[in-house]
């Protein structure tokens, strides 16, 4: 399963910018989708999770800023990023977990896409 991700680029300081990442292969299913982000110099960090039913997790960071959604359907999930600031600029990754059609787990990540907020 590969996944492609979509959406980033440069912004000023208050701006927003839409991510997509398409997930492509022999999926039957997913479970869990979502972003984190890695700035230089920094560990990999949570943005925020949609589970089955609906269930999201949010980053305190993101809250309020950030919407997460996703299309099952289409196997893509999206991240609605409003009022950026400067220290949201970092690579940020979708992973989805989920079933292929021939009945085994797989977790996959995306290649990365770069987010920089100038001030």
């Amino acid at each position: 399963v590969q996944l492609q991700a979509f959406g980033g680029g440069l912004v000023q300081a208050g701006g927003s910018l839409r991510l997509s990442c398409a997930a492509s292969g022999n999926i039957l299913n997913t479970h869990r989708m979502g972003w984190y982000r890695q700035a230089p110099g920094k560990e990999r960090q949570l943005v925020a999770i949609v589970r089955n039913g609906g269930i999201i997790d949010y980053s305190e960071f993101a809250k309020g800023r950030f919407t997460i959604s996703s299309d099952t359907v289409k196997n893509t999930v999206y991240l609605q990023m409003n009022s950026l600031k400067p220290e949201d600029t970092a690579v940020y990754y979708c992973t989805v977990r989920g079933a292929t059609a021939r009945g085994s787990a797989f977790a996959s990540w995306g290649q990365g896409t770069q987010v920089t907020v100038s001030s």
